[in-house]
């Protein structure tokens, strides 16, 4: 970017505080936040007239109010499907994880309290055979669902409706218009689902009491889409087997009834933390940048929902 454009760079790798982004705002042409610089309709007002682009650094776009920036005839871009693979191989790693009580296992050897195999002892839940539900057959559920196939696992998911037959056929997917139902029969379940207004807690105290007692619920997606006091209520009471989180509702901070309880593995956000994933999500930036820059349209505008 340096090589590019005049920029300036957030070498801290820490979030902008409010009055950081409202001065870069008001001097910038082009304004690339990352996840935790919350850019909405009362930090857009301090926009310069120059700014006419935010070119988001990831695909979620839950903390920038994009109708309020389209609004002010701003274009708001972002890096759509160059996290997927990494973020469906994070959710495959926390079903079995859970599924098989990897991190204990792990924990335990560690503190040195392996005495010998024996056959009731750590004992977990198979995978092979079971229904996996997804919730959001989008890019990262669909690769979530290709490499479940490829465990064993019979695929379910739920949208607001069914993708294409073509997907569904090479999936061997089932939709379910009722989420509830689903629930209520599969035996995995992953959020793959963008945070909207109508998934905020989509997964409420009443919906996870839907899951079987063996459900393992693995989240990639957004903290705020699941209840997660409700969640750390129903694994404490081993009203589910166990859970994996990568997302927390007020990331950083986890629900403290989630913290010490052996049937959930917490990651720390880390879902596309690859160098191959950062490195592209900088380069699909930069190509929505100059396209604008030579007086195209930028490939990956985002429109707002109600558009």
């Amino acid at each position: 970017m340096r090589e590019l454009f005049d920029a300036e760079l957030n070498l801290t790798d820490r979030p902008f505080t409010n009055d950081e982004l409202r001065d870069a705002l008001s001097r910038a042409d082009v304004l690339v936040p990352t996840i935790t610089d919350r850019i909405d309709a009362e930090t857009l007002a301090h926009a310069g007239e120059n700014l006419k682009l935010i070119a988001n650094f990831g695909a979620g776009m839950d903390h920038v109010d994009v109708a309020a920036a389209v609004g002010r005839g701003l274009i708001v871009t972002n890096t759509p499907g160059v996290l997927t693979e990494d973020t469906a191989d994070m959710t495959m790693a926390l079903i079995l994880a859970v599924a098989r009580r990897v991190v204990e296992g792990a924990e335990l050897m560690q503190r040195g309290e392996f005495k010998g195999w024996a056959p009731t002892w750590m004992t977990g839940r198979r995978i092979w055979g079971k229904r996996l539900g997804i919730i959001g057959l989008g890019r990262i559920g669909q690769a979530v669902a290709r490499r479940a196939r490829a465990f064993g696992l019979s695929i379910h998911y739920h949208n607001r409706k069914p993708v294409g037959p073509r997907i569904e056929e090479e999936l061997g997917a089932t939709y379910w218009d009722d989420l509830d139902q689903m629930l209520a029969r599969v035996d995995v379940v992953s959020v793959n689902c963008p945070h909207t207004p109508q998934t905020h807690r989509l997964l409420s105290a009443e919906r996870l009491a839907l899951l079987q007692p063996h459900a393992v619920l693995v989240n990639t997606a957004r903290g705020e889409i699941v209840d997660e006091a409700a969640l750390a209520e129903l694994l404490r009471r081993r009203g589910i087997a166990g859970a994996g989180l990568d997302v927390f509702e007020q990331e950083p901070a986890v629900h403290p009834g989630l913290l010490g309880l052996p049937n959930v593995v917490l990651l720390p956000h880390m879902g596309s933390a690859t160098l191959e994933s950062r490195v592209d999500m900088g380069e699909r930036v930069i190509l929505n940048i100059r396209t604008l820059q030579d007086g195209h349209r930028p490939p990956d505008r985002v429109i707002p929902a109600a558009a």
